[in-house]
């Protein structure tokens, strides 16, 4: 009887972009709490830290200055600037959770997906959100009661410019339904995990299936 083998796997990077208020946030909360070997990739940032977030687990809370040196140092894997501030990924974490066959989720933009596939295109996995309407989506700033009337209209004006890169995305999912994304975003989670690419220990699993083990 062969005995039951781990096969071993390098982990992904799984990127959600969408415009602001389509529920990339929410859907990357929900993905979180239900995949067990996903993690969060926390980004550095230099805008202000908002009511409720805290250093370290929200966003990594950053001065102008030391966001550049980190870029000087090539420390980021990605880093873009939005309304304003700048946004980064610090590389080492992300690297070091790879190499253990666990994944790193990403809440980015376009601009850093990007620059995730310039540098580990092998490793990413791409989805974008797009929301059922324009005006779904603005109703949706809105209820969210965190944004001024102007920050809303300015999101609002950036969000077509945002869903013109849909095209550069592995996969598209409109968010009609949270559970529903959810339940695509796992189906996604798995079925990339399976790619042979990934499974590093797979030369070995077969090297023994036959010989017999």
């Amino acid at each position: 009887m062969m005995d039951d083998i781990s096969i071993s796997r390098r982990g992904l990077m799984l990127v959600l972009s969408s415009p602001s208020g389509a529920g990339k946030t929410t859907i990357s909360r929900a993905l979180l709490e239900q995949e067990a070997d996903l993690t969060l990739s926390v980004s550095a940032t230099t805008r202000p830290r908002r009511p409720g977030e805290v250093h370290g687990r929200d966003y990594i809370f950053i001065e102008p200055d030391e966001f550049m040196l980190m870029i000087n140092r090539r420390e980021l894997l990605e880093h873009a600037k939005v309304f304003g501030n700048y946004y980064g990924t610090p590389r080492r974490q992300v690297e070091e959770t790879l190499a253990r066959g666990s994944d790193v989720l990403f809440d980015i933009d376009w601009q850093g997906t990007q620059q995730l596939a310039e540098r580990a295109r092998d490793d990413l996995v791409s989805v974008f959100i797009l929301p059922p309407s324009t005006g779904e989506l603005e109703r949706r700033l809105f209820a969210r009661a965190q944004d001024s009337a102007a920050v809303v209209a300015e999101r609002m004006s950036r969000a077509s410019d945002e869903i013109s890169h849909y095209g550069e995305y592995d996969y598209i999912i409109v968010n009609h339904d949270i559970a529903e994304s959810v339940a695509k975003m796992r189906a996604i989670l798995i079925a990339e995990r399976l790619r042979r690419a990934r499974q590093v220990g797979l030369t070995d699993f077969v090297k023994r299936l036959r010989q017999g083990h």
